[in-house]
């Protein structure tokens, strides 16, 4: 990973100092599996510290582990009471279902271009492409991911590079140009700028 390190720092200056700031890159990577993408959906739009602790309760009430089953014999009330949303109590359960029926195969996921896993996972109710891009940086370890939608990058950008207001998507593009094929590493890098103990 230090190629892209030295790739980040002479590409862009305002990404060299976050990396000075930072330090070591230390992504910290899980399983290609139904409890990661389950993970991702509990903290769509919470703070890291709120999902955590929603994240625990729900495995604790599906008795210690996320699986389709584990989830589908949870009554949507008692994920509710975890602290989940009825959204997400639908979305969860809805991957659940998919899964169990062999229309989402996780196994098949670390073969397919990035393109072809949004296009599968997107399927399944409430997975949008912010959900699938955290899969396939933190769970298929995929190197050149920019989420233009994630809030956090969307605020560290603009404190990094002193805009004046929240960057659009197609302004988050033109400015992580420099960054390829890299932008999976310049993201993390961005999340820590703003919450140095963030689980990433």
């Amino acid at each position: 990973m230090q190629e892209a390190i030295v790739h980040l720092k002479q590409a862009d200056p305002v990404m060299r100092g976050i990396i000075t700031q930072v330090g070591a890159y230390r992504i910290e990577f899980r399983d290609p599996c139904f409890e990661t993408l389950v993970k991702s959906i509990v903290y769509q739009q919470l703070s890291g510290r709120v999902a955590s602790v929603i994240f625990g309760r729900l495995i604790q009430a599906a008795g210690g582990k996320l699986t389709p089953e584990s989830i589908l014999k949870l009554r949507p009330v008692r994920m509710r009471a975890a602290g989940l949303s009825s959204q997400k109590t639908l979305y969860i359960r809805d991957l659940a279902r998919k899964t169990r029926d062999g229309l989402v195969i996780f196994e098949e996921l670390a073969g397919l271009p990035d393109e072809e896993v949004i296009e599968r996972l997107t399927q399944v109710k409430g997975i949008g492409v912010w959900t699938v891009h955290m899969f396939l940086m933190f769970a298929l370890r995929r190197t050149n991911v920019l989420p233009t939608g994630d809030l956090g990058i969307r605020n560290a950008i603009r404190k990094a590079y002193g805009l004046a207001e929240m960057p659009k998507p197609t302004e988050i593009e033109t400015l992580a140009e420099p960054w390829h094929p890299y932008r999976t590493v310049a993201s993390w890098y961005l999340w820590r700028s703003l919450e140095s103990d963030a689980n990433l």
